[in-house]
């Protein structure tokens, strides 16, 4: 029943300390918003580059083409190798004779048809091929020269020009937004840090009697600790509802692709809510850290 006391009496002197220093609160909470929403768009950028890297990994299918003599027992040797190697995927491995491939030009085109109509299986200029998927395409280059080096392949075709670029615009864009919320992180301690220390500057002799009564260390410390955890999570309500509602409308006006097709955002039920639940976290936890630190080097107990 004590510690429940002094529970409630700490978080009613803190609410009293945020309306009592109520043009300070304001000013902590309105960084706190804006440096949260910043936190906010830096994450939902990050969730969607992940999204699009493994998008792009799900659907990047390599092509492997063998030699035109190469025989029967050379293409089960081609494919026991190519199961041998570890980034390949080996459920997506499917083979195309150049007999299937044909016949598949052909029904695309009709121009296709007339050109490859003439043919027989011997005069089939076309090579058959291996399309595989791999499980890291980071590790696409590597793979693709392990294919390359496997006896009767001749050819190795990932889209390598595309695929690079985009995977190295998005590891930019990835430690960049790793570094800005670490960063605005700092500063929301910072700013919160300092409004706690207002606090107890301005509250000095209120805790001075408390000492001389014999008040714990606890008792005095707990109304700045849970101020600090008040004006983190207050400051977070905002930025929660932005993202929530501002990321819905985003993806709904623009149909929930950017540019094209190919660069698909991802979808509101997927990423707002764990976004949201983070922000609380990220602002409670930081204006906690952030009194802390105030109570620690100004509240000398």
């Amino acid at each position: 029943m004590k510690l429940i006391r002094i529970l409630n009496r700490s978080i009613r002197d803190s609410f009293k300390s945020i309306f009592r220093n109520f043009s300070l609160s304001l000013a902590s909470m309105s960084c706190t918003i804006i440096t949260l929403i910043l936190v906010s768009l830096a994450m939902l950028a990050s969730y969607n580059v992940t999204s699009m890297t493994e998008k792009i990994e799900k659907d990047l299918t390599v092509v492997v083409f063998v030699d035109k003599n190469a025989t029967y027992e050379d293409i089960n040797i081609i494919k026991n190798q190519i199961k041998n190697i570890d980034n390949i995927n080996e459920e997506s491995i499917i083979y195309r004779s150049k007999e299937d491939i044909k016949n598949m030009m052909s029904d695309e085109s009709e121009a296709f048809k007339n050109i490859l109509s003439s043919y027989t299986e011997e005069e089939n200029p076309l090579q058959s091929t291996f399309v595989l998927k791999v499980d890291d395409i980071r590790d696409i280059k590597e793979t693709a020269v392990s294919l390359k080096n496997i006896d009767k392949v001749t050819l190795v075709k990932y889209g390598e020009t595309m695929v690079d670029t985009m995977i190295n615009v998005f590891d930019i864009v990835r430690k960049i937004c790793l570094i800005i919320v670490v960063a605005l992180i700092i500063v929301t301690a910072f700013l919160i840090n300092n409004t706690i220390k207002i606090t107890i500057f301005s509250r000095r002799n209120e805790i001075n009697i408390m000492r001389l009564v014999g008040t714990s260390n606890t008792v005095i410390k707990l109304p700045f600790l849970f101020e600090g955890l008040l004006l983190g999570a207050m400051g977070s309500l905002i930025p929660i509802l932005v993202t929530m509602f501002g990321y819905t409308y985003l993806y709904e006006s623009m149909g929930g692709v950017v540019f094209s097709n190919l660069v698909e955002l991802a979808t509101p039920s997927s990423i707002i809510y764990s976004t949201s639940l983070l922000l609380l976290i990220i602002g409670s936890g930081v204006g906690m850290i952030g009194s802390l630190r105030a109570v620690r080097k100004y509240l000398k107990i």
